[in-house]
């Protein structure tokens, strides 16, 4: 009888040991990414354009389409740029994702929902303040502000804050806080649009926070391709639509909205999840076109690599005398 070829593959067996294969790689790398990051899970996609720096895309900046990862660190620790652009701030000179200050994931008014990315501008701090009347409808007189979360001087939840301080600025003990990104009060902070007049106010070339009462201790931010329209709304700058929660316009970022802060990127690779979407959704839609270009470039290298690298082994390996030696042989089956 004819010798027929048996090599004991299992085709079934093969493919579960890679899958498993898969599933443990992945398993290791978001482990690690946790372990880093202390962040569960440690990556966000990005959906927007509001954090670009170029329409093309940069790596280096955050486009739509990008894989951020998230840093769980104390809220404490936030750089703002106001500090970041103050020489005479210990965290001078601090840089992420293109400019000054720290990029921040934080949930709407602390609520469920798409969390936002932006950048940390200031931080308002209470300065003076005094005891509620806990008995009272109004617990604080006129002139202060109620912040129901910040625990007073007897230990008990809510404060009447009566000024405000913001560092990395010359704004101290006020009453309402104004802070004007020129270089006189703080570092000039460019809002990338001309200057004009309408509707009674005056639109600055340069970020202007103008008499803000803030509702609460907190940070305000911005959006870096925003055009200086901050998150906080027109209470804070002229013009500013803000950023909406079911609650209404975002407040002050208080330390326990904050998910996490921007760390490094995967550029593109967000992109995949985008796209599931369709082509219509609105991440998709502000994702450059040089990503869409650089993604498929990659995954045209990951899937081809491993049959390119297999054949040039196999071309080198065979010019070794050992090689026949390596080859199936066939064994004769029983009569």
């Amino acid at each position: 009888m004819e010798a027929t070829r048996v090599d004991g593959h299992d085709p079934l067996r093969s493919l579960m040991l890679e899958l498993l294969l898969a599933v443990g790689m992945i398993a290791c790398l978001v482990g690690a990414m946790f372990i880093h990051t202390g962040s569960m899970p440690p990556l966000v996609v990005v959906e927007s354009k509001s954090m670009i720096h170029e329409e093309q895309g940069e790596i280096g900046s955050i486009d739509a389409g990008d894989l951020i990862l998230v840093h769980n660190q104390p809220a404490s620790t936030i750089v703002t740029f106001a500090e970041a652009t103050d020489e005479h701030h210990r965290s001078y000179g601090h840089e992420r994702h293109g400019m000054e200050g720290d990029v921040i994931i934080y949930a709407k008014n602390g609520e469920e929902g798409t969390p936002i990315i932006h950048r940390a501008i200031l931080r308002v701090v209470a300065e003076q303040t005094m005891l509620p009347d806990r008995m009272a409808e109004e617990p604080c007189p006129e002139q202060a502000t109620y912040d129901s979360e910040r625990v007073a001087s007897d230990g008990l939840q809510g404060s009447c804050i009566l000024t405000w301080s913001v560092p990395g600025t010359s704004v101290k003990d006020v009453v309402n806080v104004t802070v004007i990104f020129d270089g006189s009060d703080a570092a000039y902070y460019d809002c990338k649009r001309p200057a004009h007049s309408g509707q009674g106010y005056v639109v600055e070339q340069h970020l202007v926070v103008w008499q803000w009462e803030p509702t609460h201790e907190g940070i305000l931010t911005l959006g870096d391709n925003n055009k200086c329209s901050v998150d906080q709304g027109g209470q804070a700058t002229n013009g500013s639509s803000g950023v909406h929660s079911p609650s209404g316009i975002v407040g002050p970022i208080r330390d326990g909205w904050v998910l996490g802060v921007a760390g490094g990127e995967l550029p593109w690779l967000g992109t995949v999840k985008l796209m599931i979407g369709g082509e219509n959704s609105y991440g998709t839609q502000d994702v450059p076109y040089s990503s869409f270009t650089a993604l498929f470039t990659l995954l045209a290298v990951v899937l081809l690599a491993p049959f390119v690298t297999e054949n040039v082994f196999k071309r080198i390996l065979s010019r070794a005398p050992e090689w026949k030696w390596a080859q199936p042989v066939e064994v004769p089956e029983e009569e």
